[in-house]
């Protein structure tokens, strides 16, 4: 081995906890600065939020961004202590909670729809990245030169299985959405009466022009969700061709398919079992729903069904695959077989 390579492969684990620490660190200010203006301002920062819980939401955030920053300085001070990583985990799963539905603000403004709130919409994106770097710096130190880094490696049978659902769970929504983007009729609806309603609501014109050309941007977001659905579960997401098309055959980094699946899990999850509770009591006649922008309520509530039910189901199938991504892409101690992952 060159020396060379002895750089590039020994100090991994020791150059990545320092920038990792100092970014932590820097994030956790700026979040705690934030709050302190949103608390100061009396702004709210959750779409629900009225003005008399503004101050309340605010100092929270400048808790939380505090919390950080003395514990990534003392991280920085002391090392990893068991109660610091501790202390790391609980503002990361704080960070994470503060984050959700923020996937569904991405996906509004992608498809030319203004968020119900820019400091919510902002304050959701800072937590997400938080939460990313405390998790990064709560596992700092479980890389070091006695592990060995896993071979791309497919998922078990019952977790491929649940890709399968995931992925068959949108063809409902993909030809209902193709119906009306084609100029057909479903739920008592024309494709024309939809582009109405999609312009009414602020649509942008890329969205617009897309859905008349038959390209129904939220089917493509669905093409693209299950595309992450697969490279979690087989041997090609674990290399650069089955992410980025150029074929050098270089890893993916751990985090990169990892945050986008772990932020649509934590928001499709919740969102699809609160959604799907709703429409069973609808469809029981326990609670009464109104039709929308749909001819009747019983249309309003197929749609409902069509919608919620891909978005609970690949949810679901996204944390499995995750989880098992996860799994497999953990480095071992040297010396340690891989286990049973890899049955392809």
């Amino acid at each position: 081995m060159t020396s060379a390579e002895r750089t590039t492969k020994a100090p991994r684990s020791a150059r990545r906890p320092r920038w990792v620490a100092w970014a932590t660190t820097l994030w956790a200010v700026l979040y705690a600065g934030f709050g302190l203006a949103a608390a100061l301002s009396g702004t709210s920062l959750l779409p629900f939020g009225g003005d008399s819980a503004a101050p309340v939401l605010g100092w929270a955030v400048v808790a939380l961004g505090v919390l950080a920053v003395l514990v990534s300085a003392a991280v920085i001070r002391y090392g990893p202590r068991p109660l610091l990583r501790v202390l790391l985990q609980v503002a990361c799963g704080l960070a994470g909670i503060t984050a959700f539905s923020l996937l569904m603000d991405v996906i509004t403004l992608m498809v030319g729809q203004g968020v119900d709130s820019r400091a919510a919409a902002v304050n959701k994106a800072l937590a997400a990245v938080g939460a990313v770097l405390l998790a990064a710096m709560a596992r700092r130190d479980h890389r070091d030169a006695g592990t060995d880094t896993r071979g791309p490696s497919a998922a078990p049978r019952h977790d491929r299985l649940s890709a399968w659902a995931g992925t068959l769970a949108f063809v409902p929504y993909a030809v209902m959405k193709l119906i009306w983007a084609f100029g057909g009729t479903f739920a008592g609806t024309t494709g024309a009466e939809m582009l109405a309603v999609s312009e009414r609501n602020g649509a942008s014109g890329t969205f617009l022009t897309l859905a008349s050309w038959g390209l129904d941007p939220t089917v493509l977001l669905a093409v693209l969700g299950v595309f992450l659905l697969w490279g979690l579960v087989r041997p090609w997401g674990q290399v650069f061709p089955g992410w980025t098309l150029f074929l050098r055959g270089r890893r993916v980094p751990r985090w990169l398919p990892l945050a986008p699946a772990l932020l649509g899990a934590a928001t499709l999850v919740p969102y699809g079992v609160v959604g799907a509770g709703y429409l069973a009591l609808v469809t029981a006649g326990a609670v009464t729903m109104g039709r929308g922008d749909f001819p009747s309520p019983g249309d309003a509530l197929l749609v409902g069904w069509i919608g919620i039910s891909a978005f609970a189901v690949y949810g679901i199938a996204l944390t499995v695959a995750a989880r098992s991504y996860w799994l497999r892409t953990r480095a071992l101690p040297t010396g340690v077989r891989q286990g049973a992952h890899q049955d392809a």
